[in-house]
C-alpha cells in the first residue's frame, strides 16, 4: 500500500497548516509570547488568553470556530451538492493531523461528524459536543450535545484547554471519531518530535549541542520511529476504514503522542514545564485524547477479538 500523498492531498495539508498558523498568530488562541520576548520556534504555546494559568473555565473561541468553518474543516466530507468539498476519510485525516499539530482547542471531531446533520455545524456557527465513552469535552460551551449528556458531572481536566464532564453511562463509540482522534494524536506526536530536534540542535552544553550526546540522540530517533509507524497505521486505516485497523492505528498514535511528548519534555529539561513552552501542553492534550472512546482498553479488546476471529 502506497502512502505517498497526491498533489491535491499535499496542497490540502499545506493550505491547512498555513491557515492554522495564520489563525493562531492573529486569534485569541494563538501563540503567547514568552515573558520578556517574542514567541520563537521553540515555544509557540497555542494558549488562548482565556486559558491562561488560573483562568477557569476556558471559553471556546467562536471566531476560531467560524474561521474553521470557512476553511471547510467541518464540511470537508460533505457532498459538493450540500456545500461540502466531497472529500473522504484520507483527506479528513490529513486536516485533523494538522489540527493536532497546532493543538487547536475545541470539540473538533464532534462538530465535524455533525456537519450535514446539525444545522450550522458545517459552517462553524454551531458548536457540537458529543458523549464519547464516559467523557464529554466542552459541554458547557456546546450549542448541541449528541446523543445527550444527562447526569453529566464536571471533572478536573489535566489539559487547560479541554474542560471535561463525565457521564454516568458510557456512550457508543464511533470508529470514525476514533480514527480522527488518532490523526490528532499523530499531529501532536510529529510536533513533539520537531520541537525536541530543534531544541537538541540549539541548546548547548559542554561546548556542543545536546543533540550530539547519545542519550538525547536516541530519544529523538525513537520519537521519529514511533511517529512514522503511527503515520503508516493511521493512513492505512483511513483507506480501509476497518474497525480493527482503526483500533491498531489508535493504539500506535496514542503511544507516539504520549511517549513522544514525554521524551520531548525530557529533552527540554526544566524549561519544558513552563507556561512559555508548549511541550507540556502537547503531553496534557495527548493524555486527554487517549481517554476518548473508552480509551486504549476498548481498542485493545476490539483488536484482540479481531485477531482471534
Amino acid at each position: 500500500m502506497r502512502f505517498q500523498l497526491t498533489s491535491e492531498q499535499g496542497a490540502l495539508r499545506g493550505a491547512m497548516r498555513g491557515a492554522l498558523r495564520r489563525t493562531a498568530g492573529a486569534g485569541s488562541w494563538g501563540p503567547v509570547a514568552p515573558r520578556g520576548g517574542a514567541a520563537d520556534g521553540h515555544s509557540p504555546a497555542p494558549l488562548g488568553g482565556a486559558a491562561e494559568p488560573g483562568a477557569s473555565p476556558p471559553r471556546l473561541d467562536r471566531e476560531l470556530w467560524r474561521t474553521l468553518g470557512e476553511l471547510g474543516f467541518f464540511s470537508l466530507r460533505l457532498p459538493e451538492a450540500d456545500g461540502g468539498a466531497g472529500l473522504g476519510l484520507p483527506e479528513a485525516v490529513l486536516v485533523f493531523e494538522e489540527a493536532g499539530r497546532a493543538l487547536v482547542p475545541g470539540p473538533l471531531v464532534a462538530t465535524h461528524l455533525a456537519a450535514g446533520e446539525v444545522p450550522g455545524a458545517a459552517e462553524g456557527e454551531v458548536v457540537v459536543a458529543a458523549a464519547d465513552g464516559r467523557l464529554v469535552e466542552w459541554l458547557q460551551e456546546a450549542d448541541v450535545v449528541r446523543p445527550g449528556a444527562e447526569g453529566a458531572v464536571p471533572m478536573k481536566s489535566v489539559d487547560p484547554l479541554t474542560p471535561l464532564h463525565r457521564v454516568p453511562a458510557p456512550a457508543r463509540t464511533d470508529p470514525v471519531a476514533v480514527l480522527l482522534t488518532a490523526a490528532e494524536q499523530l499531529g501532536t506526536a510529529g510536533r513533539a518530535c520537531e520541537l525536541a530536534v530543534q531544541h537538541a540542535r540549539a541548546r548547548e552544553q559542554f561546548g556542543q549541542p545536546i543533540g550530539a550526546f547519545q542519550a538525547v540522540k536516541h530519544l529523538c530517533a525513537q520519537m521519529l520511529v514511533r511517529v512514522e509507524v503511527a503515520r503508516a497505521a493511521v493512513y492505512a486505516a483511513a483507506v480501509t476504514a476497518e474497525r480493527a485497523d482503526i483500533a491498531a492505528a489508535r493504539l500506535l498514535a496514542d503511544e507516539a503522542a504520549v511517549r513522544g511528548a514525554r521524551d520531548c519534555l525530557q529533552v527540554h529539561g526544566g524549561m519544558g514545564f513552563t507556561w512559555e513552552c508548549e511541550v507540556h501542553l502537547l503531553l496534557k492534550r495527548a493524555w486527554v485524547r487517549s481517554e476518548r472512546g473508552g480509551g486504549g482498553t476498548e481498542s485493545e479488546e476490539l483488536l484482540a477479538a479481531d485477531l482471534v476471529a
